[in-house]
């Protein structure tokens, strides 16, 4: 019974790796269709932050299913090595989840500032900084 088990989780392993993989596939083939027409109607470095955003999404949600996938790899009877290696992948990858979502929080807060307009732009001196614009 086990082992009717153990193939089952493989199989399911399997199918939600691929589904992480093609949720960062769709993602990266998205973002770039967005940098080339964001790049061709005007190429000011505050309109390339949504391409980020949307890329940075889609690799928030593939790492998701990616873990699921270790997750489940470990589900059946696992040994000590497995759980410890499962350990550091979920580490590193929540690292990444973590690192990543902190970077879309604060791209979204540049965007909702660019939407409020430049009222402070002239007087925030950090403001040049983090556009990487002039003012």
């Amino acid at each position: 019974m086990e082992e009717l088990l153990q193939e089952v989780v493989n199989v399911l392993v399997v199918i939600v790796e691929a589904c992480g993989a093609a949720v960062i596939i769709v993602g990266a083939v998205w973002a770039f269709l967005l940098f080339l027409w964001v790049g061709l109607r005007d190429r000011s470095t505050r309109n390339f932050v949504p391409v980020r955003l949307t890329l940075g999404r889609f690799l928030a949600l593939g790492l998701e299913f990616q873990l699921a996938a270790d997750v489940l790899k470990t589900a059946v009877a696992p040994s000590w090595e497995e759980i410890g290696q499962l350990a550091a992948i979920a580490a590193i990858r929540t690292a990444l989840n973590y690192f990543l979502g902190k970077e879309i929080a604060e791209e979204k807060r540049q965007i909702e500032e660019d939407r409020e307009g430049p009222s402070d732009a002239a007087t925030d001196p950090t403001h040049h900084r983090r556009t990487g614009g002039s003012g």
